[in-house]
């Protein structure tokens, strides 16, 4: 994998993770300010961008590299929405779910070094 493939894997994490933070914090918002507030909605649409960018981006890595190899690296999407839900939304990251996501990361690695 080269340096630049490696980005455009880091960007396309990114942007899903941040695009599910968008719409968490949209779908609170809404449940008391409703779907016409201004910030609401602002935050709304910062979420179908970020996901449309990520989207388009899962599209070109998936011309690039294999489906087998690609997809265990979505797995790390599952470690970095943790530590952006507990940083950014002040969830609580539980002993189970950090268990959880180390092995995650193990099998990530497993799979890429091949």
């Amino acid at each position: 994998m080269t340096l630049w493939s490696f980005v455009l894997i880091v960007v396309w994490l990114a942007t899903f993770v941040a695009g599910q933070l968008f719409f968490k914090r949209a779908m609170t918002l809404s449940s008391t300010a409703g779907f016409r507030d201004r910030k609401t909605l602002l935050i709304l649409t910062g979420g179908i961008v970020t996901m449309t960018i990520s989207f388009l981006l899962n599209l070109g890595l998936l011309q690039r590299f294999d489906l087998s190899y690609l997809y265990p690296f979505q797995g790390l999407s599952v470690i970095m929405i943790s530590v952006a839900a507990a940083v950014v939304l002040h969830e609580k990251l539980t002993l189970r779910l950090t268990i959880g996501a180390m092995l995650i990361t193990v099998g990530v690695a497993l799979v890429s070094s091949t």
